[in-house]
């Protein structure tokens, strides 16, 4: 992925990041006021995905390796493809791509409730709350199987 991905990453974020502030009555979060001069710069402090479908980008995540922990942001699927299973791909994209990684670690907003559903049923645990802008949020954790990687 390259920094000339950043307009279309930014604007799929930007549209898939509407709801989660209509949720929390925040719509200065993050995601959306970012520009795209400071998501070009995360290109050199983490990895960002991208999920293609067709030749165009549909989605995309965010993940940087801290000690033995991953940690994933930022991930955002167009409104046409949500309910078709890539946010799941990707977070699995996400939890996998630093072999070394003992432990995954990341936030929702307290009132996405369909997020903390998903990420539960993946075998996120609920780790502390915390306060962003106006926004409550949840970080969520799990070890992952370092069984399998040996």
């Amino acid at each position: 992925m390259t920094t000339t991905d950043a307009p279309i990453i930014l604007q799929i974020q930007k549209e898939a990041y509407i709801s989660e502030a209509q949720l929390h009555n925040d719509f200065k979060i993050p995601p959306l006021t970012q520009s795209l001069a400071e998501l070009e710069s995360e290109f050199n402090n983490m990895c960002i995905l991208k999920v293609i479908w067709d030749g165009q980008i549909i989605g995309s995540g965010q993940v940087k390796l801290n000690g033995s922990t991953s940690h994933i942001g930022r991930m955002a699927v167009k409104n046409s493809f949500k309910g078709q299973g890539v946010g799941s791909k990707l977070l699995s994209a996400l939890e996998q791509f630093y072999p070394e990684a003992n432990r995954v670690e990341l936030f929702t907003g307290i009132n996405s409730k369909a997020n903390l559903s998903m990420y539960e049923r993946r075998g996120y645990r609920r780790i502390k709350e915390g306060t962003l802008g106006k926004t409550t949020v949840v970080f969520l954790g799990k070890s992952l199987n370092t069984a399998s990687k040996a």
